[in-house]
């Protein structure tokens, strides 16, 4: 209610006073705060205190890059479901850590190396060069003192600096970067039998106890996830166009405001007669493509007919038409049929114009000149226009009022009710679901899903619209009964069943064949097919297989000594039975002109698990106190 108040009548000597008494509370309670919150001691780290002040300070930090994801939905159990607070105190112990060990080092950071990495920040320059404008723009922007930002940049060039340290004894040797070149470049071919569950199918029936048996075996998969129903509030705009009025002076000014929208641009209607070039096609064939277009050229030129000729020669899909493509506006074609047919009279027909396509002839129908709309002629747009941004207001301005003036605790149906507006409900529905009426994005859902039951969101934007919503009823995550899934438990069974009867007849079959039996023999007696692939190497799919980590080192571990892998690989496309065909050879001359490359990543590798374990060692050793509970700070 008060902040309802407030910004109906900010411009009176009422709320002039009472900002100023606020002001005055806020100097007396906050500064003192403020001030405390240096005493306050969070959590010792061997020895060293991190005060109130730094926690809330990187806590902050984390909330407003949280806010900036989840603007529109935010929510402030968002800060809980994500764990910030931990999360923050974390990082400040990370921090500390880096920064004891840097100094038994002798390692620190100059202001004037903070000075150069803020002018090469490129996010901070215009044409190459440091902007202080933008510098401060941008700072603003994310509502960050560039003190802060230049703390956060010293930090990242001391953590730079003690890394270099830590890893300058830990370099990358060739053969490190050979077996890295090997790992991404190594390309093998196999062939492979499959072996498909719905094969058989039919020879399974699952009884009551191998139903109830899987079941209880995997109830976690069968698991009710947790639902929550809504009560919520809608206020779309469009039901408060009829609020707006919209002076003459009002559209007047949007019309020269936008002046440049209501400019229709040149519009050329043309013909064209395309000759298609294969992307396949040789030098030869182009240009023999190329002289039958030149003849056809001449024959337009010569006064021929041009929709017969394109209906003849053309082989294009308006061929059929004449060759008509209509009107048409800059930026509708390629370029270089743009730029012909634009530079053309009515009437005029082109040279050769080579596009991806192929070769063109164009001829130009009909020109409209560019022209401005008057404002008569797009009012209605305009007034359109002007009433939907109007009426968005008002409904935000309805949504934020109504949110003043809510009691604490309120049931959302009565109190829309009471002011005349209709609420809904949802059924219940999961995470993951579309929102029953709404839909909505991922971070709606978890900023819905993190409202405690009862409470009323903030005044959140859907697609347009404004909506409070207040979590009706909750049921939480639940195993089910067997009796509740059984209809969901059959076809999986029946299925899992079958799975292992697939696997069986595969584990026989590569039995068979790594005793010796001839591959190819052995497949056309039992009537399987045998697939073989191209090369491939570790980032590529093999289809229906895909990229997996698990299929990659069976297949990769295979080679000419070691045909056959030691058992049979199972997915839900079924069992596979591989045979290793042959390998690629190592490329020895692109590894030399690469090496540098996979020097380097591989160094980078090498150097980024060595430092990450390097800081959990002292995260583990660390003697870590935490001295003020984060939900008293």
């Amino acid at each position: 209610m008060l902040l309802g108040i407030m910004r109906k009548h900010a411009k009176s000597w009422l709320i002039k006073t009472l900002i100023a008494i606020i002001a005055i509370v806020f100097v007396f309670y906050f500064g003192y705060s403020f001030t405390s919150d240096r005493t306050i001691k969070v959590a010792s780290v061997n020895g060293e205190i991190i005060t109130g002040l730094e926690y809330r300070k990187a806590y902050s930090e984390l909330r407003e890059a949280l806010f900036r994801q989840y603007r529109d939905v935010w929510s402030d159990n968002l800060v809980e479901m994500f764990d910030l607070k931990n999360r923050a105190l974390e990082s400040l112990i990370m921090e500390k850590l880096i920064s004891m060990e840097a100094r038994k080092l002798g390692l620190d950071v100059t202001e004037n190396e903070i000075q150069q990495a803020v002018m090469r920040y490129p996010g901070f320059q215009t044409d190459g060069r440091f902007d202080l404008g933008r510098y401060r723009a941008l700072l603003a922007q994310n509502r960050m003192e560039p003190e802060d930002f230049e703390a956060g940049i010293a930090r990242e060039l001391l953590g730079n600096k003690l890394r270099q340290f830590v890893l300058g004894f830990v370099p990358a040797t060739e053969e490190e970067a050979r077996d890295y070149f090997k790992y991404l470049n190594e390309k093998i071919r196999i062939s492979y039998i499959t072996f498909d569950p719905d094969q058989f199918l039919e020879e399974v029936a699952p009884s009551e106890s191998e139903m109830e048996s899987y079941f209880q075996e995997h109830k976690e998969a069968y698991r009710i996830p947790e639902k929550i129903r809504l009560t919520y509030i809608s206020l779309d705009p469009k039901d408060f166009t009829s609020e707006v009025v919209l002076p003459e002076r009002a559209m007047e000014n949007y019309y020269d405001y936008h002046h440049d929208s209501f400019i229709e641009p040149k519009e050329v209607r043309a013909r064209h007669i395309l000759f298609k070039v294969p992307s396949s096609a040789g030098e030869q064939d182009v240009e023999e493509i190329k002289k039958k277009a030149e003849e056809v050229l001449k024959q337009a030129r010569d006064g021929a007919d041009f929709s017969a000729l394109a209906q003849k020669y053309s082989e294009g899909p308006t061929g059929s038409e004449g060759g008509d493509l209509g009107y048409f506006t800059k930026g509708d074609m390629e370029k270089p049929f743009e730029d012909s047919a634009f530079n053309l009279e009515i009437g005029a027909i082109s040279d050769i114009v080579r596009t991806s396509h192929g070769f063109h002839i164009i001829k130009i129908e009909d020109i409209k000149p560019s022209r401005e709309k008057p404002l008569e002629d797009v009012r209605e747009k305009i007034e359109a226009d002007l009433r939907l941004i109007e009426a968005t207001a008002i409904a935000r301005e309805r949504g934020l009022s109504l949110l003043d003036q809510m009691p604490y605790e309120v049931d959302l149906a009565e109190y829309a009710e009471r002011h005349g507006l209709a609420s809904r409900e949802t059924p219940a529905f999961s995470k993951g679901e579309p929102i029953p009426g709404i839909n909505g994005s991922e971070e709606l859902q978890q900023s819905l899903f993190s409202l405690p039951t009862g409470d009323v969101s903030d005044l959140m934007e859907v697609d347009g619209k404004y909506y409070l919503f207040q979590v009706q009823e909750r049921e939480k995550s639940r195993l089910p009964s067997f009796q509740e899934v059984a209809e969901d438990v059959k076809p999986d069974v029946t299925r899992h069943l079958a799975g292992l009867k697939a696997e069986a007849a595969a584990s026989e079959f590569l039995k068979e064949a790594s005793a010796g039996g001839a591959w190819g023999k052995l497949a056309a007696e039992k009537g399987l097919e045998i697939v073989k692939t191209d090369f491939f190497s570790r980032t590529e799919p093999v289809e229906p297989i895909g990229r997996r980590g698990e299929f990659n080192e069976i297949v990769f571990s295979l080679h000419e000594g070691k045909r056959f892998p030691d058992e049979v690989f199972q997915d839900t496309e079924g069992a596979f039975v591989f045979r290793w065909e042959e390998a690629q050879p190592f490329d020895e001359e692109t590894f030399k002109k690469e090496k540098g490359r996979y020097l380097f990543q591989a160094m980078t590798m090498k150097h980024q698990a060595a430092f990450n374990g390097w800081l959990e060692s002292l995260r583990q050793k660390a003697d870590v106190e935490i001295l003020t509970p984060l939900n008293e700070t």
